[in-house]
């Protein structure tokens, strides 16, 4: 309760306020207590120079002591106060009350002296005889200028202090009821001022669980409404810059969710803080157990270790080339040291250039592959001509034969010129397709009729089984028909005397699936994934003639048609050459 500040701006004016009032009330009842003695003593003073005045001849005739106790006796029922009759040397020669003969001397008693020496006398004390206080008033008796004696009248303070008392209480009753007024009125102006402190706390609480629209509204005009208005506006620039900070947290998500390049942020400890998908596909890791794991852990690769390891100890950039041997991946890895607080904190970027250094093989190997076929045909014409200019041109029979042998290789180099700019062509998109309907069976059966003859003349048993109710196909008849004959040359070439070579369609979902299938030599798993590059041959097959571009024109115009084709096939077992080209109706 103390920890609030409504509690902690009433409490102080609520004590000062209970202080002030018993203090007064203790104060005023006292004062009050002073002023009623002062009264009390100036009403009995009177009273005893009354008396005094009256015992006076009494004492100047020499009375008895009896006289004067029934004098003083009399005269205290009439004034309601104990009297006391002493004579100028101190004996008590008069009482009221009490045996006087058992009194002692009253001589030196403080009111007596007071009143033999300047006329009036009072104290205040304790009574042995009565056992309480009581209030002294003497006066002296004269006779003239003779003093007589002393006539001392005494009032118990048990009475004195009964009203006196009822005074304080009524006093500190007034005080306290003083008090629980100004505490409400306290705890009332505290309540009034917090107000605006606990609605700032209230929506300072919902901010701090996100609702950052929260605002608190002024009610006054003073320092208070001052503060709320400022606190309004640095949240309303709060949230201008949370939603800029989550703009941008949203638009670096983005970025690290969709690069093709790994990204890794270690800290000072060299522990993984951030990993984006592409770095866990190329580091085959898992977010949820890299983050906290050393680098070395998530990695695991000495050359990329060595990398982030020169960064990390001499805090500048470093990058160099990995290849992942085990994965075929071929990585860039670039790591820059982080500025900031925290020493020793890297970024690490990976960058695959694994296609980028596949697509350099490929453009070396088309090369070799290029030289390789253009080298044969070649130095075939060098040859020949050089013999014809040796001095075959006079001998007519060798002359025609050599120029029939130079006429076959100019074919073939032309026929290799004209695939490659077929095939260029094609993967540029400068062909133009005729779609149409086309029926898978009449392809077929054309490709089959006029290979017929090739397969009869390799001793093979060439077949087809096509549906009759196979949907048509949305595709240029000529360039399916290009696709079909390739493959079936191809499986003819490969496959030795005796064998089977047969032709198969199917419908699969929105796709017309064409396989031809073949117990020929079969195809090794090291070759299978580049089958349909251009040049690309089977070693055992470079003796069996073609340019090694048939299956690439194949590939590119399967794929201008929007779909697919690839093989299958075992060392030794036979090949399956599957393209799907989609269905003229779109299929279910």
């Amino acid at each position: 309760m103390v920890k609030s500040i409504r509690w902690r701006i009433a409490l102080p004016y609520i004590a000062l306020v209970l202080v002030a009032a018993l203090g007064l009330g203790l104060y005023l009842s006292d004062f009050m207590r002073d002023a009623y003695l002062r009264d009390i003593e100036g009403q009995l003073l009177s009273e005893a120079r009354l008396v005094a005045d009256a015992l006076a001849p009494v004492l100047d005739q020499g009375e008895s002591g009896t006289t004067l106790d029934e004098s003083a006796k009399r005269y205290s029922a009439l004034t309601g106060s104990r009297i006391t009759v002493v004579a100028s040397d101190g004996v008590v020669i008069g009482e009221s009350h009490e045996n006087r003969a058992g009194m002692d001397n009253h001589l030196y008693r403080v009111e007596i002296q007071d009143a033999l020496r300047s006329g009036s006398g009072a104290s205040i004390r304790y009574s042995l005889t009565l056992g309480y206080e009581l209030l002294y008033v003497a006066a002296p008796v004269r006779s003239g200028d003779q003093v007589l004696g002393v006539v001392r009248l005494a009032l118990p303070l048990r009475q004195i202090q009964f009203h006196v008392s009822g005074l304080r209480l009524a006093v500190i009753v007034a005080a306290l009821v003083t008090a629980f007024g100004a505490a409400a009125l306290a705890m009332w102006i505290a309540d009034r001022i917090t107000r605006p402190v606990r609605q700032l706390t209230e929506v300072m609480r919902r901010m701090e669980t996100g609702d950052l629209s929260a605002r608190v509204l002024p009610t006054t005009g003073d320092e208070v409404g001052a503060l709320c208005l400022a606190f309004n506006n640095m949240a309303a620039r709060q949230r201008q810059a949370m939603d800029e900070l989550s703009r941008e947290k949203s638009r670096l998500e983005t970025i690290l969710q969709n690069t093709i390049n790994g990204i890794l942020i270690t800290d000072g400890e060299g522990r993984v803080r951030l990993i984006n998908p592409a770095a866990e596909r190329l580091l085959a890791a898992d977010a949820r157990t890299a983050l906290g794991q050393t680098f070395a852990q998530v990695a695991r690769n000495h050359r990329i270790i060595a990398v982030w390891e020169r960064c990390f100890e001499q805090r500048l950039q470093q990058a160099g080339p990995v290849e992942v041997d085990a994965r075929s991946l071929y990585l860039q890895v670039v790591v820059v040291p982080l500025p900031g607080k925290e020493e020793g904190a890297c970024l690490v970027i990976l960058q695959d250039l694994s296609q980028t250094r596949r697509l350099q093989t490929a453009r070396r190997d088309l090369v070799a592959n290029v030289s390789h076929e253009l080298r044969t045909p070649l130095a075939s014409l060098k040859a020949l001509t050089e013999t014809l200019r040796d001095g075959a041109l006079d001998d007519p029979p060798a002359a025609t034969r050599f120029l029939d042998q130079l006429n076959g290789q100019v074919d073939d180099l032309t026929q290799i010129v004209d695939e490659l700019v077929e095939l260029t062509r094609i993967e540029s998109g400068q062909v133009p397709l005729r779609l149409a309907p086309v029926m898978v069976a009449d392809v077929v059966n054309a490709v089959l009729q006029r290979l017929a003859p090739q397969a009869e003349r390799a001793g093979l048993v060439i077949a087809s089984r096509i549906p009759a109710d196979l949907p048509a196909i949305l595709a240029d008849r000529d360039r399916i028909g290009q696709v079909t004959t390739n493959l079936l040359h191809n499986a003819i070439k490969f496959t030795p005397r005796g064998g089977r070579v047969e032709v198969e369609a199917a419908v699969q979902a929105s796709e017309v699936v064409v396989s031809v299938h073949d117990t020929g030599i079969g195809i090794s798993a090291e070759s299978l994934p580049r089958v349909f590059e251009r040049f690309y041959k089977v070693d055992r097959s470079r003796t069996e003639g073609g340019t090694g571009l048939g299956l690439a024109i194949a590939k590119h115009i399967v794929q201008a048609h929007g779909g697919r084709i690839w093989v299958e096939s075992r060392e030794g077992e036979g090949s399956t050459f599957s393209f799907a080209v989609p269905r003229a109706d779109g299929g279910d």
